[in-house]
């Protein structure tokens, strides 16, 4: 059942990134794959049931490969040399993505500096 149903994650922004946290219990980081794809996070994995003597699998509902994907905001920046994936040891995968620089830097200019580029001379306060 679990086989067939993705993970579940939670999207957060800050002023600055964006973070994805998926729950992955069971997982180690050796095991896990992170990859992004078209404003998308996508994430494989792989987790090994504990065996326990005397008992037989009757139900398999928590699934060993499992995957899922969030999509992000156009202004994401998904790229993998901006992004930050932490694995904590109670199997929650956090992964941020940067929010991407619009590129469209505000030039401050002084008064003074105006007048002399339109051409015109600095008042004089003297």
């Amino acid at each position: 059942m679990q086989e067939r149903r993705p993970l579940s994650y939670d999207l957060l922004e800050s002023d600055d990134a964006y973070l994805v946290v998926f729950d992955a219990p069971g997982v180690r980081g050796e095991d896990l794959n992170v990859t992004f794809l078209d404003h998308t996070v996508e994430v494989e994995l792989d987790r090994f049931r504990d065996f326990y003597d005397g008992y037989e699998m009757l139900f398999p509902g928590r699934g060993v490969s499992l995957s899922g994907s969030a999509d992000l905001p156009r202004d994401a920046n998904v790229t993998p040399q901006g992004a930050n994936a932490t694995l904590a040891r109670n199997g929650t995968l956090r992964v941020e993505i940067p929010k991407k620089d619009d590129g469209r830097d505000v030039e401050v200019v002084e008064e003074d500096d105006e007048a002399e580029r339109d051409g015109e001379a600095p008042a004089d306060d003297s």
